[in-house]
């Protein structure tokens, strides 16, 4: 199915309105490869008439659909490998110290915004899993949402293909933290336990969703459009403690939205804690 022009233009808002995903005159391969099966299963024969059912009449349905299609699920386990290592370098010795001095000294909360499959947040719980051999006596919950439904149901159940699997993982890791199923792997109990799934837009209010000690929201932001990208850093901003740290992707840089934004280096990662006083940049 092709797209014309004027379908792409009224379809790139809709797209944005739906998920925040910016949509130019070069994307017309994008709207093509993904949502002609969209159309051809709502019973369109073009695009204006997929437009028209998601639009005028708001056909759940097929906004879910074409938010699907258009949202990027590609991700893998330990993604760029850096800021897991901050994380079990850095930034979690580093909490634990801080929580210690606290009335809940094992009391975490973390979050994996945009978390698609769930690869992230089961990454982040297999770090806390090798650093605390007491695990089980810490308080610990992670948050993973996304917008898409296909995508948290599959994070939920926690089995994943062969080809899911051999991108990032090592074989010790994988021995000792996942189950051998036919053409599978389903992730054990304990760390499936420990991540709790959501459907959210990051474009809504997030209605007091946290407060957090670690944000991880990466490769998210490149999609929107500027004033989408500042709402969103500054709506993250409230959800996390005082302290708390956050990660977006190796290739993004927060530095433009105000002096609060101070980079972290460790680790080849970068990481910034907004709401903390008196920061400077470090270096390790």
């Amino acid at each position: 199915m092709r797209v014309t022009p004027d379908e792409l233009k009224i379809l790139a808002r809709l797209v944005n309105d739906l998920c925040g995903v910016v949509l130019d005159e070069s994307k017309a391969y994008l709207i093509e490869s993904r949502l002609s099966k969209v159309a051809e299963d709502a019973g369109c024969k073009n695009f204006s008439e997929l437009y028209y059912k998601a639009r005028y009449e708001n056909n759940k349905t097929i906004q879910i659909k074409i938010i699907d299609a258009i949202t990027t699920h590609e991700t893998l386990f330990f993604r760029d490998t850096s800021p897991f290592e901050a994380l079990q370098h850095k930034v979690f010795p580093d909490l634990f110290d801080a929580k210690a001095k606290t009335a809940t000294p094992k009391r975490i909360r973390i979050w994996s915004a945009a978390c698609s499959t769930g690869q992230e947040p089961y990454s982040v719980a297999i770090v806390l899993h090798e650093l605390l051999p007491d695990i089980a006596t810490w308080d610990i919950r992670i948050t993973g949402t996304d917008i898409s439904d296909s995508a948290i149901q599959q994070a939920s159940i926690g089995r994943f293909r062969d080809i899911e699997i051999q991108r990032g993982l090592k074989p010790e890791i994988l021995e000792k933290y996942f189950i051998r199923e036919p053409n599978s792997w389903k992730i054990k109990d304990e760390i499936r336990a420990m991540v709790a799934y959501r459907r959210l837009n990051l474009l809504e209010p997030f209605n007091g969703i946290g407060p957090f000690d670690v944000i991880l929201c990466r490769n998210v932001a490149i999609y929107f459009d500027a004033v989408a990208r500042k709402s969103l850093f500054e709506r993250l901003v409230k959800e996390l403690t005082p302290e708390g740290y956050l990660f977006v992707g190796s290739s993004e840089s927060l530095t433009d939205l105000g002096p609060q934004f101070i980079p972290q280096h460790h680790c080849r990662a970068i990481f910034y804690q907004p709401n903390k006083t008196s920061l400077v940049p470090v270096a390790v």
